[in-house]
């Protein structure tokens, strides 16, 4: 009897639905253990291949992705027999470039423990290579009527060339099962380091304190500062002041004394611009198709987002600060701002370079069968190509050390090549209202496409860029359906804590699917970075272009 694990499925379904399920001649149990699965899907649930001699036929379809930064793997099983159940254990890894050679911790021959026992595959990344490699672990069982069960389960290990140097600061063994003396002195040592952390901070404050009081009271005096010049209106400070007085709100906050002159440079006379048709249209935003007059005199196409007349004064700096998010910005995949236009008494133009392209979720949804017929018909090949050229984008946002914190089809445009850009998030709550939600803290965010700290916390990381990435992965595969359309706004956050996710789309490869559900790991760290996004994606390319 052989099980030969092969593609992998929906992880939801496959821990909690067991279905298709065949009788073996003898009682054992081969599975893992919940906290191993926490560690490698971020589910609370144990995932058996054999329970109580039944065979999980369901579990055959699932290869495990396995991040890089985890070298163990850790397995459970007891022997239910009286007599004992002789075994071997055989673990194959092909690709001798990207990992090192396996190491089991128990003999590869032996007796099946009667009581319920642990053993680990250490199977370490060799840090010379980025790649990923198929990992086949054998165990064969004698049964007591002489019958041979043939577990065959694969892993698919993801390594960088960092590695080795993760490694060896820190095994993966060591991660998991730390020694007391050696948590003893890390509590130890964590004590003195905040005491004396602490202290130092007392001291700086102290200092700080004196000084800035000193140098307060003599700014009063003089009245040097522009900003405590316009302070003197109370009602001044609350406000966001005018259109002329835009330029001097903090787009940036790591960043405040040089806004002014980035706004500056970026300012284009209205003269120049000239609006032509409306192509989206909400509430209060619209955004244009025109064209903008150089100083040479050639003319060039423009996006434009604007406001209507009835914006409010914190919806325009909302328009200006979400759309000053991508400021200089050089990217083929990303849509940075040209330039701002301001005028009396009239809304602000954000102007953004424009090539006959469209919002790819609109696209997505004209891809749709309809009574006309399809206006697209979406390959996975084009689907995957799409995906890598926003992997590029994101490594360049973030090798900057930005975020984006609102990844979606919404905001990213397409052109008739299939070329994606990425877009800022400027009037996408006003365009796109479905797509967000208040959960009664007065802020319209994309509930629905936000990682579980993000939406428990507020935290952003390049981890919740990754979790959002996903939805739009699976918003690719979709056809842009709205993502967890049948739960409640309010619900998502307990709903995603036990565990749900969204199903895998129809006519969604396995493989794909792995991929997108890989980046819905409960613990951020456990998500994948966008450099190994690249290279997953990158080799399901190429596979899919053998055979076209």
């Amino acid at each position: 009897m052989e099980i030969v694990f092969r593609s992998p499925a929906n992880p939801k379904i496959l821990i909690y639905v067991v279905t298709l399920l065949n009788v073996c001649f003898g009682s054992f149990n081969f599975y893992i253990d919940t906290n191993e699965v926490q560690r490698l899907l971020g589910l609370n649930a144990e995932l058996f291949y054999v329970r109580n001699g039944v065979i999980n036929e369901q579990a055959s379809n699932f290869i495990l992705s396995v991040p890089y930064k985890h070298n163990v793997f850790y397995f459970t099983w007891e022997s239910l027999e009286e007599k004992p159940l002789n075994y071997k254990v055989k673990v194959d890894s092909p690709e001798q470039v990207v990992l090192e050679k396996p190491v089991l911790n128990i003999s590869a021959t032996g007796l099946m423990p009667k009581g319920s026992q642990m053993f680990s595959v250490d199977i370490p990344c060799s840090g010379k290579q980025s790649g990923q490699s198929d990992i086949l672990v054998s165990v064969t069982i004698t049964l007591p009527s002489n019958n041979i069960t043939n577990i065959n389960i694969h892993r698919r290990k993801t390594c960088i060339e960092t590695d080795v140097k993760a490694n060896n600061i820190l095994s993966d063994s060591e991660s998991v099962n730390p020694g007391p003396a050696k948590m003893f002195y890390f509590a130890i040592s964590c004590a003195v380091g905040f005491l004396f952390f602490f202290l130092v901070f007392l001291t700086s404050f102290y200092i700080r304190r004196k000084k800035f009081k000193k140098v307060s009271d003599n700014n009063i005096d003089q009245s040097q500062s522009t900003f405590l010049h316009s302070s003197r209106n109370p009602t001044a400070i609350s406000s966001y002041g005018s259109f002329r007085r835009a330029p001097s709100y903090s787009l940036l906050e790591d960043r405040p004394k040089d806004i002014q002159e980035r706004i500056s440079d970026l300012t284009i006379q209205r003269c120049r611009v000239c609006l032509k048709s409306v192509l989206l249209e909400g509430t209060f935003g619209r955004v244009y198709q025109g064209t903008y007059t150089k100083d040479n005199g050639s003319v060039e196409s423009v996006l434009i987002k604007t406001v209507t007349d009835h914006a409010s004064q914190i919806q325009i700096s909302l328009l200006l600060q979400e759309g000053m998010s991508m400021y200089s910005i050089n990217h083929k995949n990303i849509l940075s701002i040209l330039g701002v236009s301001f005028e009396e008494n009239t809304a602000p133009f954000l102007l953004y370079p424009f090539r006959d392209f469209k919002n790819l979720k609109i696209f997505l949804q004209k891809c749709k069968l309809c009574s006309e017929g399809v206006a697209h018909t979406l390959t996975t090949q084009e689907i995957v190509d799409m995906a890598l050229q926003i992997t590029g984008a994101m490594l360049y946002l973030h090798k900057r050390h930005l975020l984006h914190k609102d990844l979606a089809a919404r905001n990213c445009v397409v052109d008739e090549k299939l070329k994606i850009q990425i877009t800022d998030n400027a009037l996408s709550r006003d365009l796109f209202p479905a797509d967000y939600h208040c959960l009664g803290d007065n802020e319209n965010r994309p509930i629905k496409w936000l990682a579980i700290e993000s939406l428990i916390s507020k935290t952003f990381s390049p981890q919740s860029d990754v979790w959002s990435f996903g939805v739009l992965l699976w918003e690719l595969t979709s056809l842009a359906q709205q993502p967890y359309v049948e739960i409640d706004p309010f619900e998502m956050a307990a709903y995603l804590k036990d565990g749900y996710r969204l199903t895998q789309p129809i006519n969604c490869p396995d493989e794909l699917f792995a991929v997108i559900a890989y980046c819905w790991a409960m613990n951020p760290e456990d998500r994948p970075t966008f450099l190994q996004l690249k290279v997953c994606l990158s080799e399901f390319y190429s596979q899919l272009t053998q055979y076209v």
